[in-house]
């Protein structure tokens, strides 16, 4: 999943520039060491992802008060299948964001908040 990530991040990176990114210029040894390895930004993208999930989560609350518990009673798969597209939105934006937290941070925030609060707002009718 990583290689396919940094195929895709890399071909962008290509396509946007109209030339060959620095980064697949340089001559990789055919050893299997792991010094020769690019650092690996899923772990980091993915808490990032999952804790903005549970930020989402927790803003109907605030809005709403305690009756939003009684929607999220019969509306809990529509959430729950947000999780793990939440962590690989994070592990995403931080693959193509070569492990900047920060806008790591702001890109999965708008991007999970937005795509929790569309569907809790399909699903609510307001």
């Amino acid at each position: 999943m990583q290689a396919l990530l940094s195929r895709l991040v890399s071909r962008i990176r290509e396509d946007r520039t109209g030339e060959i990114s620095p980064r697949t210029r340089v001559l990789v040894p055919a050893t299997d060491s792991s010094d020769t390895e690019d650092p690996s930004y899923s772990m980091q993208g993915g808490f990032i992802g999952f804790v903005f999930y549970w930020l989402a989560f927790a803003i109907p609350f605030l809005v709403y008060g305690s009756n939003t518990l009684f929607f999220l009673l019969y509306t809990w798969p529509f959430f729950l299948a947000l999780m793990p597209v939440s962590v690989l939105i994070g592990i995403a934006f931080s693959t193509f964001f070569g492990g900047a937290w920060f806008k790591t941070s702001l890109a999965s925030a708008v991007c999970v908040i937005g795509m929790f609060w569309t569907v809790f707002s399909f699903l609510s009718g307001w």
